[in-house]
């Protein structure tokens, strides 16, 4: 009898060629979505390089360039992608809702969305606009690997739900160059569920997909290198100062980001209803003025004011925090492709510098991991992903207690001021369903 079933299992599973063609054609996809997502991550670099470029060399430059993209970009994306506007991060989640029909998938996730999300976010990060690339990679990867369901057969027994959660967590590991925290992405955000037959394919796909980045950029890290001496006894208060100062300002952001999303009464309201165009072209112009009196540290993704203030090669005032708040929060309320990753980790570190500053602690850079792993799980109300990404990302092994802490902590705290962000944006996508489909329920596939 055991010899039988191991025949069986060995003609099934082993010497079948068509579900290893399967298998093979799914990790090709996986690699295909972690090079899209570095290119991706390489045209988006540039763009903000050439706006720093340009900046830097006529001051007041941002002041129409800003605006005039953000119009422009807003325009196309209503124009020919709306499912791309946003993080992209509610969109995948929306695919993935049992609520959403098969066929309507594609007003969330496609290789079209893909096209013009990674299009769109790259011109907004050439404007300037204080939006990160993560999210859009998650929607970017997801459609890239939904793409591989026309060529499986039907007995690969792949869904094609389990190919958008898989490219979603591809797109976080290959963005941020962090393959766990891509892991742990799909399973605390995009999946409540997995198909235990194909976990093991799942995880080596986002495994895949982020060793890409690792295989071109090398094993580095983006903010360098945190080490850890023996902690002082003193530095406990200011740190747990940092995590509930994290903690309320993100709870707040996300709240304040869905109330704007989701506000259409009174004069502004309806002007961002009513003038979308016009409404965008107010908050680039804002963005912009806040760029310029900050002298340039709001724009972008806050990589580079980030990586200075933890390698001590640049200073920070203490209104970045409040500044590159309301930067972003334009920024993405005005209706461009804009994701918020980058961007609360800036915001996070800022708030780790503002209270070591103000305190004259020596321990800056621990503080500032605390303040990035904290303001963006209070954010995104993912506390396990938040200190992996943190921890991969600073090399800060030694810190992993004091980031699952903080992150845990923040992550708490926000849920007792707002609700899940990405959940709420994703009932708000599924919103855009048609309506004779949101009443109906359909089993995911």
């Amino acid at each position: 009898m055991i010899y039988a079933r191991f025949l069986i299992t060995l003609k099934n599973e082993f010497l079948n060629w068509r579900l290893w063609g399967s298998r093979a054609l799914v990790l090709m996809y996986a690699a295909l979505a972690g090079l899209t997502i570095v290119g991706f991550a390489r045209l988006a670099e540039l763009a903000f390089q050439c706006f720093l470029n340009w900046q830097s060399q006529w001051l007041w430059f941002p002041l129409f360039w800003t605006p005039l993209c953000t119009i422009v970009i807003v325009f196309l994306t209503k124009q020919f992608a709306p499912g791309a506007a946003g993080s992209g991060i509610p969109q995948v989640m929306a695919a993935l809702d049992p609520k959403c029909p098969l066929e309507e998938r594609t007003l969330f996730v496609s290789l079209k969305l893909s096209f013009f999300k990674m299009v769109l976010t790259v011109a907004g990060l050439l404007a300037g606009l204080s939006i990160g690339r993560e999210g859009p990679s998650v929607q970017i990867a997801a459609g890239v690997m939904r793409n591989v369901k026309r060529w499986l057969p039907s007995s690969a027994q792949i869904s094609e739900a389990s190919l958008i959660m898989a490219g979603g967590a591809a797109g976080i590991a290959a963005a941020f160059n962090t393959p766990l925290g891509g892991i742990m992405f799909a399973i605390e955000e995009l999946s409540k569920s997995l198909e235990q037959r194909n976990n093991g394919l799942i995880i080596a796909a986002i495994v895949l997909a982020g060793l890409m980045g690792v295989s071109i950029d090398g094993n580095n890290t983006y903010f360098g290198v945190i080490h850890v001496n023996n902690l002082d006894i003193d530095v406990i208060l200011p740190c747990i100062l940092v995590v509930l100062i994290s903690g309320i300002l993100g709870g707040l952001f996300s709240k304040m980001l869905i109330a704007a999303l989701r506000y259409q009464k009174g004069f502004i309201g309806n002007l961002r209803m009513r003038s979308p165009l016009l409404f965008a072209g107010i908050c680039g112009l804002v963005v912009a003025a806040i760029g310029f009196y900050s002298h340039g540290e709001t724009y972008g993704t806050g990589y580079a004011h980030t990586q200075a203030i933890i390698t001590e090669t640049g200073t920070s005032s203490y209104l970045f925090v409040p500044l590159k708040f309301v930067a972003t929060l334009l920024s993405t309320w005005s209706g461009v492709p804009a994701g918020i990753f980058a961007p609360s980790l800036a915001i996070g570190g800022g708030i780790g510098n503002a209270v070591s500053s103000a305190l004259a602690l020596p321990h800056t850079q621990i503080l500032i991991a605390i303040g990035m792993a904290g303001f963006l799980a209070a954010v995104t109300q993912a506390p396990l992903t938040s200190f992996i990404i943190v921890m991969e990302m600073i090399d800060g092994h030694g810190l992993v207690l004091s980031l699952m802490a903080s992150a845990l902590v923040a992550s708490g705290i926000s849920r007792m001021i707002v609700r899940p962000l990405y959940p709420t944006l994703a009932i708000m996508q599924l919103g855009r369903l048609p309506k004779h489909e949101k009443i109906k329920h359909h089993k995911p596939s």
